[in-house]
């Protein structure tokens, strides 16, 4: 109570914080007219200007009123935008670190201008981050056009680039790309093997677009990037044959957790048929030695039970293709890890591709976590506010729209059946469409999109085909008559290629559009339609007169179905069930009023629906019929609204949960991460590890040393043919140990100078023999890639380690303190590893001269592995940024990988086995699972 007085008097801290950026505003808003009479030579000379007012002293903070103002002349000059106050106030918030929250259609990407341009005037370089390739090149070319005026340099990392042009996009002024490719970039980058090899040029500034879904949504999944092991397809087919021989009772399943896990009489029956296939030879599923097995059963039990078709993935092109469950749409070439996309293969009986080991991998939190300052936009983060405070230290600022919001958020319907839902929402899309409202349809998956669209397709209703040019002209004749449409449109994974221009156009008066999802489009629905890309396609060739005549006929069209639009009610949000986060529900519903535009917005659910039964409607159904609920009828009202909402919070707290676990047990790991990484850069940076060679090989001997002969033993219980046969196999050499150790008095301390000064001598020999110069070179190569070998293998360790450290907890033991020192343990005994495995090379290399071969990274894969369900999120051919064949790294050379031998792209029987996504041997250029690898039906 005395909360609500006070923040009625004095303002919430969100108030306060907008009232402070006032004056800033006033004061920039005051230079626009002097601005104004500059010419574009003079605009553009004030930011050599500000440079140096920066190399004098002067901050940052100190020019933000000048440098935005400049901004703000240069876009309308090069854009014909100019910023609104509340702009300015939401680069003012970026620019210190925090989250900007701006309503859908508020114009971020324009906002970001203003804090990127400011902070890329310190020349360490500004990384602007979106969710896709098509956002980063899109910003990168539209907003590049005032930071090129205003004379900044822009870069653009996207798949497929090489090194050499990644580095030109990083080198520039401001770069934008997607947070994979960052993130994987400094992954690789801490895999090169020379200074100049790496990419990235620090970690200075970054804003971070729709910034919930990347920090939050896919923070729930570490980046990793993996090389192939041996192929187990005929173990995973094996398995795949089994598991549909099980009943329901052989198995508990957990939707709500996404697990599921054998019965006792679902192992003894697993148990019987993988001995009757001959796959169970020894011993018990359970044993030791069947761990692998296990696995792959387990991967395969959950391939059938918690994956459907056309839910979580389709089938295209002999291939499974992931459904990315934030957006909807396919991505292509990304893999579910650990053996579940094999599991999946072999379910739908498709070729199954081997599996991955991991080579590196850091989660976005410790990624993000590296820059000097971030800042974040996006339509929803309020309902993650605690978050980000407690794992980025971001603030969230809501920032207030240019106009006031109109649209009307209607309360939500409940049925009991998803038939009558569905029923209702066809009624709902016929009566609005009737009378000239546009509808956005909100489905949670393509096979829920594709149904409805089935259920219209009955009714008498026709999809349009977006890749006929004329498609839509009976949605215009319709709109121009001023009557509903028969006509619809369906943008998911799909239809994806078509997307910007089925959102572009969804603003048509009585269209109907039906879309998986809507965040990060980042395509306004305009109303009325969009006429620039109405112009764009329909007068593709058209010139002169007849094609200034069209434009001017499209553009009057399309202000009078705005007119139309806005007469019945704006854009209409319907949603056809709720998602398990308010946010995606939240950006479906932002799409509708836009800029002070009328919308309304509305969700129909049935009790039928994944958040309503995994959350307990079983209950609320036995009641509503006790109720006397009748078929067809709904339930409407507030408290409803915020039971779903409990709901949502309840599905949104477990995420969050499972975020702050990983962080915890990656904390562990990026400790170590950055000891490495920095060891490496180390090494890499200086001339010359031969001071480290040495510390090596010393510490080496003082281990084989002490642990021969204990401090305060006896010289019988010195362990001297031990300590011979480790200073053979770790320094090479054959010495008179025995005889050391019978000479009367002599203590280890003497035979350790002994060993040190042989083994010192023996090692300048070598230097000698090869010139300090090539063993320079020879020191630095051994030295990086054992302790890379020993990295991967750690990594190894540590993911296994993780995956059983929970059964600690059964013994009454933190299972994250049990992590923490198995972690440091396995750390110091990878330390120990390097000096044993580098002394032990060094001591025995043979330095052989010859024509020196182009290095590269080692075959290798990206993955986005997702902890919980195992999901693969990212792209995995990434053109030459993983070897110049893609991701297999060493594809291009046209070596047959399993006998070493010349590939003849005439003769497919040299090839051996070829990778699905690498180049195809016979030079077509394109990929082999295209060309001579494509399956025939």
């Amino acid at each position: 109570m005395f909360g609500s007085l006070a923040k009625k008097i004095f303002g919430s801290v969100n108030d306060r914080r907008l009232k402070s950026y006032r004056p800033k505003v006033a004061a920039i808003n005051a230079l626009e007219a002097e601005l104004e009479a500059l010419s574009d030579e003079q605009l553009r000379a004030r930011t050599e200007e500000f440079r140096a007012q920066l190399a004098a002293g002067k901050t940052l903070d100190d020019i933000l009123v000048p440098a935005f103002a400049t901004v703000r002349e240069a876009a309308k000059r090069t854009l014909g935008q100019r910023h609104f106050d509340v702009q300015l106030i939401g680069g003012m918030v970026l620019h210190e670190g925090s989250i900007a929250e701006m309503r859908t259609g508020e114009g971020k990407t324009l906002v970001a201008t203003l804090p990127v341009y400011l902070n890329a005037l310190a020349g360490k370089g500004v990384h602007v981050v979106t969710v896709n390739d098509y956002l980063a090149k899109r910003d990168a070319e539209w907003m590049g056009q005032i930071y090129r005026f205003l004379g900044l340099s822009v870069g653009v990392i996207v798949h497929g680039l090489d090194d050499e042009e990644r580095a030109q996009a990083y080198a520039a002024d401001i770069t934008y790309g997607t947070n994979n490719e960052y993130g994987f970039d400094y992954l690789r980058d801490n895999m090169k093997y020379e200074m100049a090899q790496m990419v990235q040029r620090g970690h200075n500034f970054a804003i971070v677009d729709e910034v919930d879904s990347i920090l939050i949504d896919e923070a729930r999944t570490p980046l990793i990037i993996s090389g192939p092991l041996d192929d187990r397809s005929d173990l995973y087919n094996a398995i795949d044959k089994v598991i549909p021989r099980l009943n329901k009772s052989d198995y508990e399943l957990d939707e709500k957790q996404r697990s599921v896990a054998l019965t006792e009489e679902g192992t003894e029956k697993i148990e019987e048929l993988l001995r009757a296939e001959g796959l169970l030879t020894e011993g018990d599923l359970y044993d030791a030695q069947n761990a692998t097995l296990v696995h792959h059963m387990n991967q395969a039990l959950r391939a059938h039970t918690l994956f459907q078709r056309d839910k979580d993935y389709i089938v295209r092109n002999g291939e499974v293709v992931i459904i990315d469950e934030f957006t909807g749409r396919m991505m292509p070439g990304r893999r579910y890890s650990e053996g579940l996309h094999q599991a999946l293969e072999a379910k739908e009986h498709v070729q199954v591709q081997p599996e991955n080991q991991t080579l590196a991998s850091i989660t976005f939190q410790n990624y993000f976590r590296l820059y000097d300052k971030l800042g974040g936009m996006t339509g929803t983060a309020a309902t993650e506010a605690d978050e980000f405070l407690e794992i980025y230290n971001l603030e969230v600022v809501e920032i207030p729209t240019n106009r006031p919001v109109a649209r009307v958020d209607d309360d939500d319907e409940v049925y009991r059946t998803a038939e009558e839902r569905y029923r209702a929402v066809i009624r709902d899309i016929e009566a609005s469409s009737a009378k000239g409202q546009p509808i956005l349809v909100g489905t949670t998956s393509i096979e829920k999109s594709e149904y409805l669209a089935e259920l219209l397709i009955k009714e008498g209703y026709k999809l349009i085909d977006f890749e006929n040019p004329q498609a839509l002209e009976p949605l215009y004749k319709d709109a121009r008559a001023g009557r509903g449409t028969k006509h619809f449109a369906v943008l998911n994974a799909r239809f994806h290629e078509q997307e910007a221009f089925i959102v572009a156009q969804a603003g048509v008066p009585g269209a109907i559009t039906i879309a998986t999802n809507m965040a990060g489009r980042g395509t306004d629905i305009q109303l009325g339609g969009n006429a620039k890309m109405r112009i764009e396609r329909e007068l593709a060739g058209v010139e002169g007169e007849e094609r200034a005549r069209r434009e001017k006929d499209i553009l009057d069209e399309v202000s009078a179905f705005k007119e139309r639009a806005l007469a019945a009610g704006g854009l209409y949000v319907l949603g056809t069930e709720r998602h398990e986060s308010r946010r995606i529900d939240n950006q479906l519903r932002g799409r509708s009023g836009r800029q002070g535009d009328p919308g309304r917005s509305k969700f129909y659910l049935s009790l039928q629906d994944d958040l309503m039964r995994i959350f307990g409607s079983d209950r609320m159904d036995g009641m509503l019929q006790k109720l006397g609920l009748k078929e067809g009828e709904a339930i409407i009202h507030p408290w409803i609204n915020k039971a779903i909402e409990r709901a949502q919070a309840k599905v949104e707290a477990r995420n969050f949960d499972i975020r702050k676990n990983i962080l915890k047990y990656d904390n562990v790991m990026n400790d170590q991460r950055k000891v490495v990484f920095e060891q490496r850069k180390e090494f890499m940076a200086e001339e010359s590890v031969r001071d480290t060679i040495d510390d090596m090989r010393h510490g080496v001997i003082e281990d084989i040393v002490a642990r021969a002969i204990p401090e305060n033993a006896y010289a019988e219980q010195w362990d001297i043919q031990g300590l011979k046969a480790n200073v053979a196999n770790f320094l090479n050499l054959d010495l008179p140990v025995e005889e050391w150790a019978k000479e009367e008095g002599i203590a280890d301390d003497e035979i350790r100078e002994r060993i040190t000064k042989a083994a010192d001598e023996a090692y300048a020999q070598r230097v000698e023999a090869n010139s300090s110069e090539v063993m320079n070179y020879v020191e630095k190569q051994v030295l990086l890639q054992s302790l890379d070998h020993l990295w991967r293998e750690h990594l190894v360790t540590l993911d296994h380690l993780r995956q059983v450290i929970g059964w600690r907890g059964l013994a009454q033991r933190d299972p994250l303190n049990e992590y923490k020192s198995e972690a440091f343990e396995l750390f110091n005994t990878l330390v120990g590893h390097l000096r044993e495995q580098v002394t032990g090379q060094l001591m025995r290399i043979q330095v052989v001269f010859q024509q020196p071969e182009a290095q590269t990274l080692p075959p290798m894969f990206p993955q986005h592995l997702d902890p919980a369900t195992g999901e693969n999120e990212f792209d995995m051919p990434q053109g030459a940024a993983f070897g110049e064949g893609g991701p297999q790294g060493f594809a291009a050379t046209a070596i047959n990988p399993s006998t070493g031998t010349q590939r003849d792209p005439n003769n497919p029987s040299t090839w051996g086995r070829v990778s699905r996504n690498e180049p195809c041997p016979c030079g077509s250029g394109k990929k082999f699972k295209h060309c001579h690898g494509q399956f025939v039906a």
